[in-house]
């Protein structure tokens, strides 16, 4: 979506093979892009992320910090050593990439965007995803302190955090379990092109928060105002939404968290009700529409109000 805009990329992932892959289609495109084998967990694998924009385009103006992987399991269960790495991931990768980023703004002296990817669960933590929500406050936590720091020095610097629920992605199908059912997303679950609009939106059009999808809304809001409320949905909902009953799970191992696993498949085999795009982000990336519509339905309830009461 971004080569269509003819946006110049630099794609990094720990998987060689599936980068190649990728530049290869996106030239077919016409879009001029570099790759770089990185593992975001390592801080010089992010600085060459950059030296690659900096060599390749002489720089970058929009910087995403999208990677992550998952643990589903009772947190009593799950090794340490399995919740450090997820940290160094999801964690450590963003404040490695978004103090990169910010350098390099700073050293041109030039407008730049950053967006952390943020999540549902890093606004309203889910029982069996407890590492991962943690992950995704951290980062919340994280990304809302440098935005204050920001500002308060005029530096010329944006940032934006993403927040979407469930997607269908291969994020349940790389996940690493210890609960013998496969992980998966029942319930509502949007389309990987949703989260993609948002985060293009925003590095035109910035924004403090993007919510992808009513529920991740809706959850973070309800969260605040009735937590005890929510902990009772949450643990009567959360185990038989987020497995597959009748799928042993693959063992721990077969997940993705030390090493890459099959790469480039855009959808996961997910077993919810799959939503054909997220009207959330349509309204927010039309604002005036939507708030003529808004205005066009309530005006269109006050006259049928007025002529049932003359009736």
């Amino acid at each position: 979506m971004a080569a269509e805009q003819g946006v110049k990329l630099v794609l990094a992932s720990r998987n060689e093979e599936a980068l190649s892959i990728l530049e290869k289609e996106l030239k077919v495109r016409g879009t001029e892009s570099a790759y770089v084998v990185a593992d975001v967990s390592k801080e010089e694998d992010i600085d060459k992320i950059a030296e690659k924009a900096i060599a390749e385009f002489g720089g970058f103006d929009t910087w995403l910090n999208n990677a992550a992987v998952s643990i589903y399991g009772y947190s009593a269960e799950i090794p340490i050593k399995d919740m450090r790495q997820l940290f160094d991931i999801n964690f450590w990768g963003v404040v490695y990439g978004t103090r990169r980023a910010i350098a390099h703004y700073k050293e041109k002296n030039e407008p730049g965007s950053i967006i952390n990817m943020g999540s549902v669960v890093g606004n309203r933590a889910f029982p069996v995803q407890s590492i991962y929500s943690a992950s995704k406050h951290a980062i919340r936590g994280f990304t809302d302190a440098v935005r204050m720091e920001l500002e308060k020095e005029h530096a010329p610097v944006v940032l934006s955090q993403i927040h979407p629920a469930r997607v269908d992605t291969p994020y349940t199908d790389h996940a690493t379990s210890y609960i013998n059912k496969k992980p998966t997303h029942k319930g509502i679950v949007y389309p990987p092109e949703s989260v993609a609009e948002a985060i293009l939106h925003v590095a035109e059009h910035p924004k403090r928060d993007m919510y992808v999808e009513t529920q991740s809304k809706f959850f973070s809001i309800v969260g605040m105002i009735h937590p005890r409320l929510t902990d009772k949905i949450m643990e009567i909902n959360t185990y038989p939404t987020n497995y597959d009953e009748n799928t042993k799970s693959p063992a721990p191992e077969a997940g993705n968290l030390y090493e890459h696993k099959e790469d480039l498949y855009e959808r996961g085999n997910n077993l919810g009700w799959h939503r054909p795009k997220s009207l959330m982000v349509k309204a927010k990336k039309n604002p005036a529409v939507t708030a003529a519509a808004i205005t066009a339905g309530v005006a269109l309830t006050a006259l049928k109000c007025i002529q049932l009461k003359k009736i």
